[in-house]
């Protein structure tokens, strides 16, 4: 197989683009820095585009290694035909590659094996040839060995049959048009294993879709349901148009001798030794194709949560509600330093609800508190209305935001946040992620496993290797396409910057704290272990802002910090321009001459020139400015005063396969069914939603004993 010319036909794009990008990814070439620097190469191909070039090259390459280590085996034992080659090249998948191996692959000792043992593989292949005028009892006669275990005729013949549906069931062909009339014709179902118990499965109790049609997340819910011991799962094939395409195949002669015993052959050879493998091979299928779909919606909805705007210049109190512990409180300032901590009391059993909102009052006016960040966990709906009824009798202008706190536990037990708030209980670096969540919600929740922040289905059902590989590379994006700032940056959040390990990363703060702040980006060729390799991939990622190089406070790559000089005096502009906010013209002066031309002149692509005009500019500009803000509130709904036909404003806070999940401030989010999203037909909710997005929505249903909300997003003209 030629795997570039294979990747040009998939990606729909150039030979030499995928040259080129192969080429840059063996180089060790990260994929932010590829996609950021390199686009002259790869033809500007996308960060999400590049991570499905390189899962598919790993592919195709890992298949071409078993391709030869397969036919060196087959080699090995004197049976590799030109034909069989040749099929073995030409296979497109893995599993056609595996049917085709089934003959020569070395089992366990099984029934035809050990039929063959006893000298009866002549029996089979005559009932085989179909051409007997001797009945098979009299055939099998010659057969009987008392030596070798075979006393009787019917003895011979059980051992002819099992070498015959063993032959069947190795034949590559037959197992490929199987598999594919099973999954064009069958069905899957699942049925409960004790229908009178109630469950979150009962929907599947009994249950059936074509498997050509059935959703992902159903697939994955009937898995779970499965492994937790509630469902019995079957795939259920066409049986007759299986059973006729091997007659057809097998039976070649009418000889009432030997048809009724490849019949049976047949029978035995599907249910025994083909129905299970191929059942295995289509729910591992079913089962990827689920997991990939919905690790691209994890994915989406990770990148949407860390991208959110962060609110800057805010001093922040984080509130960590609770019941019987108390609340936990953190005040944050604008740098995310926490200033102070404290518990309050005023939810059940205490109810110390005056003395709480004292307490409050006092940090609000010490600090200066402009805004509350209430986590959405246990007890928030009564600390959201304690807030509430305080703002009211304050006059300092103050408000607040429910934050979803997923992940908040987690990160407080675990090993960075004892390192980072060394004399904290978990409760105080609770309130402290959930103040700083608001402040930068990137440099936060980047601390805190990614399958643990809450947006994302079955994800525990998933192979978490994979998984994991697929969110680290979200996050790497995310973090890369904002930029960091060298001298502020924590160590967790460096470890995701292209090309610098977590190793790396800490001796890079251990660099800052033993030698000041960074002064410019070159600096970094002094830290420990990070060579010129690695400040290749990084340096156009990290930013130093009060560097003598103003490029060094921009995403221009130091590569390309001549050829932006070159630009700046092709055009008469001095770099103090650059400090004061920005060459608003610049593009429009590069335009009038011509974008070819000026790149030829200052000696890069015309990708790289356009992004260095971008960044020169709006130095210092935060990609995620363009991403709504969060909702501030002053009032509090309850789920009890939600009446149908009311329209609210929310924040999308999960994106799922059949819809999405609202915030619209009664503390249980709401769902808007992927069919009230919009009038026309959409595949999936993502084509239109996105996590962070702020939404007009009306109730549509309100369950309050089941706390179910039921939104929808079609509203009327005088409704909008």
């Amino acid at each position: 197989m030629d795997i570039i010319a294979k990747l040009a036909e998939e990606f729909h794009i150039r030979t030499a683009q995928v040259e080129q990008t192969v080429a840059l990814i063996d180089e060790g070439n990260t994929i932010p820095f590829i996609a950021r620097y390199r686009k002259e190469m790869t033809g500007s191909l996308d960060d999400e585009t590049l991570r499905n070039f390189h899962e598919r090259l790993l592919y195709l390459r890992n298949l071409e290694e078993r391709k030869e280590a397969i036919k060196k085996n087959i080699e090995e034992q004197g049976k590799l035909t030109k034909e069989l080659a040749k099929q073995i090249e030409e296979a497109k998948t893995l599993v056609a590659v595996e049917d085709l191996y089934r003959p020569y692959k070395q089992k366990k000792r099984t029934r035809a094996m050990i039929a063959k043992e006893k000298g009866l593989e002549p029996l089979a292949n005559l009932i085989l040839l179909q051409m007997t005028k001797e009945t098979l009892e009299k055939e099998a006669e010659a057969f009987i060995n008392e030596e070798k275990d075979v006393k009787t005729v019917e003895d011979a013949l059980k051992g002819a049959n099992d070498i015959i549906a063993e032959h069947i069931a190795d034949d590559a062909e037959y197992r490929t048009w199987i598999r594919k009339a099973t999954w064009d014709h069958g069905k899957i179902t699942s049925s409960a294993k004790k229908p009178e118990e109630s469950s979150v499965f009962e929907m599947y109790y009994d249950f059936e879709e074509p498997i050509e049609k059935i959703a992902g997340y159903r697939i994955l819910a009937i898995n779970r349901g499965e492994k937790e011991g509630i469902l019995q799962v079957k795939i259920e094939p066409d049986m007759q148009k299986i059973a006729s395409y091997l007659a057809r195949k097998i039976i070649t002669r009418k000889n009432p001798n030997t048809t009724k015993a490849l019949f049976a052959a047949i029978e035995d050879s599907y249910k025994r030794l083909i129905a299970p493998s191929i059942e295995r091979d289509i729910r591992n299928e079913l089962t990827e194709n689920a997991s990939t779909e919905a690790i691209k919606v994890f994915g989406k909805n990770l990148a949407q949560l860390l991208m959110q705007p962060p609110i800057a210049g805010q001093v922040v109190l984080g509130w960590d509600p609770a019941f019987r512990t108390g609340c936990k409180l953190a005040v944050v300032d604008a740098t995310g330093k926490v200033l102070d901590t404290v518990v309050i009391y005023p939810t059940a059993p205490q109810n110390k609800v005056e003395e709480a909102k004292k307490v409050v009052k006092a940090l609000i006016k010490k600090y200066g508190i402009t805004l509350i960040s209430i986590g959405n966990g246990t007890a928030s709906r009564e600390s959201e209305q304690i807030v509430v009824d305080m703002l009211k009798e304050i006059k300092e202008p103050v408000q607040y935001v429910i934050t979803n706190e997923a992940g908040a536990s987690v990160y407080s037990a675990s090993k960075l946040a004892t390192e980072e708030f060394p004399n904290f209980d978990v409760g105080q670096r609770s309130a402290a992620s959930i103040a700083r969540r608001l402040q930068d919600p990137l440099a936060e929740l980047i601390k805190i496993d990614p399958k643990a922040i809450g947006v994302g289905q079955y994800q525990h059902d998933m192979k978490q290797a994979r998984l994991d590989e697929a969110l680290t590379g979200v996050v790497e994006d995310c973090v890369n396409s904002v930029g960091i700032d060298l001298n502020t940056a924590s160590y967790s959040l460096l470890s995701y910057v292209s090309g610098i390990s977590a190793p790396v990363a800490k001796n890079i703060v251990k660099y800052r704290e033993a030698n000041g702040e960074f002064l410019n980006r070159a600096e970094l060729l002094k830290v420990p272990r990070l060579g010129s390799k690695a400040y290749e991939q990084s340096a156009g990622f990290l930013r130093v802002s009060g560097s003598v190089e103003v490029l060094d406070s921009t995403g221009v790559h130091p590569e390309s910090y001549g050829a932006a000089h070159k630009l700046l005096g092709m055009f008469g502009f001095d770099e103090s321009e650059i400090r004061s906010g920005g060459l608003r013209l610049l593009g429009k002066k590069v335009a009038e001459k011509g974008r070819a031309k000026v790149a030829e002149e200052i000696g890069v692509g015309e990708p790289t020139l356009c992004d260095i005009i971008a960044e020169l500019e709006k130095p210092g500009r935060d990609v995620r400015d363009s991403f709504p803000a969060p909702v501030l509130r002053d009032d509090v709904l309850d789920i009890s005063s939600l009446k149908e036909g009311m329209i609210l404003t929310g924040t999308v806070r999960n994106v799922i396969d059949f819809g999405a999940f609202v915030d619209i401030g009664v503390h249980q989010d709401g769902l808007v069914h992927i069919s009230q999203i919009c009038d026309k037909y959409i595949k999936h909710p993502s084509e239109v939603l996105s996590v962070g997005d702020i939404v007009k929505v009306k109730v549509i249903s309100v369950d309050a004993a089941k706390h179910r909300i039921g939104l929808s997003m079609k509203l009327g003209k005088d409704e909008k």
